[in-house]
């Protein structure tokens, strides 16, 4: 035990912990006991790297990019998004205006630790991303939960919304297509928050790590384009881990004023300094090279979406919202909530995602991680064989159920 004076920072004991860590470390142990386990946990591509990109960090590495680079990133890994947010949506921005940062994770940490201060409330729509409210805590802030309806596919209300505002709103996170949801916000809706957001000032962080993996027709839209005005209030997180399978690359690069990055400029400075050097020449090759990339990985998530919506929305109680983007599905399972399977009651979300674990050898993420209990999220980036032997599990442990 710590002595007395060697207490933990407030800011550590305010954030709750995970709800999902008992499930983890539970399928941890099966699995180290020998456990056939299907994950459908993890939040990456089950596809390779693309091979020039690996190409291009092997490269690097014998081309001696293995010591330190400005903290902002290397200039050309910066010219090459500003190009590539010019060439997609015909934005406008300069080198200065971007910061490469080590995974998305880690650029909106900085953001939220960039302007935040003591109170600052920040609206996120839930069902959120698991890190948003602990990051908006930990930078001071306060995270004020807007939920959501899962019949009205899980899109922005604005009405809902208003209801939320108070005089300390300081900004609004949008994550479109959503983690864990799918969600695509529609154009009316962003079109009410853009409103919104520009009347009171709002600094609006828009989690883009999804946009290219969506199975809408067209480009999906966004709040940027819908009111250009809100340029100077809006800050884009985005990255090369979802789109190109480089999670463990961890690149991430957000793009805003140049007064909000140049503070997360000095916050980075003074924790991890720049992004690793091959890391950052791996992801100059993937947004400058062959975008072939991005289409393959959604052809192969096609069928396994489908397959996973109809399958789970065969089975008797069970809602599916058909995602519109990334790589999960987030079905409704409270209808089997309060059931008992050997004595014990299903209480909500992580009791019937460690039922699947234990009885099915399923591992899945509970909804309560994302502020939603009813729900559990799967990820189908993974094998259709094994997202059918999954369906077949789930199924069985579902009927047994009383």
């Amino acid at each position: 035990m710590l002595p007395e004076k060697l207490t933990l920072a407030d800011r550590v004991l305010q954030v709750p912990p995970s709800p999902t860590l008992a499930v983890n470390a539970k399928a941890k142990a099966l699995r180290a006991a020998g456990a056939d386990i299907l994950n459908f946990s993890v939040g990456e591509p089950d596809m390779s790297t693309p091979a020039h990109v690996c190409e291009a960090g092997k490269q690097a590495i014998d081309d001696g990019h293995t010591r330190y680079t400005p903290v902002a990133g290397i200039l050309e890994l910066r010219e090459a998004v500003c190009a590539r947010f010019k060439k997609e949506q015909g934005w406008d921005y300069t080198p200065d205006q971007v910061q490469v940062s080590c995974g998305g994770k880690h650029g909106l940490y900085n953001i939220f630790q960039a302007i935040l201060n003591p109170g600052d409330e920040v609206l996120i729509p839930a069902p959120y991303w698991v890190s948003y409210p602990p990051m908006v805590q930990l930078a001071g802030g306060t995270p004020v939960i807007v939920p959501l309806k899962e019949e009205n596919n899980f899109d922005l209300d604005p009405v809902a919304l208003a209801q939320y505002v108070t005089s300390k709103t300081k900004a609004i996170i949008l994550n479109s297509p959503s983690n864990p949801t799918g969600a695509v916000y529609s154009q009316a809706s962003l079109e009410a928050v853009a409103k919104m957001a520009f009347d009171n000032g709002w600094l609006v962080v828009s989690d883009d790590m999804y946009e290219e993996l969506t199975y809408t027709e067209g480009k999906i839209a966004h709040i940027l384009n819908i009111d250009p005005r809100l340029k100077e209030q809006v800050v884009l997180s985005n990255g090369v881990s979802k789109s190109f399978a480089m999670t463990g690359w961890r690149i991430g690069y957000s793009v805003g004023p140049i007064e909000v990055i140049k503070a997360m400029n000095k916050i980075q400075s003074q924790s991890t300094s720049n992004p690793a050097a091959p890391s950052q020449y791996a992801a100059l090759a993937a947004l400058t090279g062959s975008q072939d990339f991005p289409g393959q990985l959604r052809e192969a998530f096609l069928p396994r979406r489908a397959f996973f919506v109809r399958e789970l929305q065969a089975i008797k109680g069970v809602t599916c919202v058909n995602p519109m983007g990334a790589f999960y599905v987030f079905p409704n399972f409270s209808a089997y909530f309060g059931k008992t399977f050997q004595g014990k009651v299903i209480e909500g979300s992580v009791a019937l995602a460690d039922y699947f674990l234990s009885e099915a050898k399923v591992a899945s993420v509970p909804g309560a991680a994302f502020g939603a209990d009813a729900f559990i999220r799967f990820s189908f980036a993974t094998s259709m064989a094994v997202i059918e032997e999954g369906m077949a599990r789930i199924r069985q442990a579902l009927a047994a159920l009383r």
